[in-house]
């Protein structure tokens, strides 16, 4: 039997906390003083998603002082590294989101904890977002970029699929999350695929793919097969 090839590998540096700017929003390292009321806001407030805490291991947050603490831990939290997410013309907050399980020594990183406010969601800033991640990692040496999600989330499910995310297979009771079991889906990009896969995102982000009344005229996954 032989063993798989020497790769040459050198391990990659963590992520930091630089902000990374894109044409509809912009990341930045969240900071609860200077995120915080938005936050709130586009997670807790009136117009706010019912559905966006019934996956997530937290949530939701009756009282303001509860979000601010679980705010403070993300921000001081360098696995999950968490970033606030700002539409670039209001300069409004309207989500956050990390990289987490972070391993460079393996090149393996992944995306997760996905809050976003109601305005948010099938958004053109929603699809940056994962872009403007998966180039950093890429571009910065990661060969892994992995999604997990609960596999009775289908919504999840489907924005991994179209955002270009294999299926590779399911962990079967992986954890239990609020008292109930958590069967966990998995998915990933690797860096072979992810030139083809960052060039339908740059045709899809392109400012002329949107008509007049901002609405795509090509979806993403026909462009990434394109």
């Amino acid at each position: 039997m032989s063993l798989t090839p020497h790769l040459n590998w050198t391990p990659v540096v963590a992520p930091t906390r630089d902000t990374l700017q894109g044409r509809t929003v912009r990341l930045e390292a969240l900071d609860p003083a200077h995120h915080g009321d938005d936050l709130w806001q586009a997670l807790q407030g009136p117009d706010s998603d019912p559905l966006l805490w019934d996956y997530l291991p937290y949530g939701p947050f009756a009282e303001r002082a509860a979000f601010d603490t679980w705010l403070s831990n993300n921000a001081a939290s360098k696995d999950p590294l968490f970033f606030a997410v700002v539409e670039q013309t209001s300069g409004q907050v309207q989500g956050l989101l990390s990289y987490l399980t972070i391993a460079p020594v393996h090149g393996s990183i992944e995306i997760g904890h996905i809050c976003y406010g109601r305005v948010m969601q099938r958004s053109v800033q929603a699809t940056e977002v994962i872009y403007l991640l998966a180039k950093h990692a890429f571009d910065h040496g990661y060969r892994r970029l992995e999604w997990k999600c609960n596999n009775g989330n289908a919504r999840s499910k489907r924005a991994a699929e179209r955002f270009g995310f294999s299926y590779e297979g399911l962990f079967r009771q992986h954890m239990v999350i609020k008292d109930r079991n958590r069967d966990t889906a998995w998915y990933s990009i690797i860096d072979s695929e992810w030139p083809e896969i960052a060039k339908g995102y740059e045709r899809w982000l392109a400012v002329d793919n949107f008509d007049g009344a901002g609405q795509q005229i090509a979806d993403l996954k026909a462009l990434r097969e394109a």
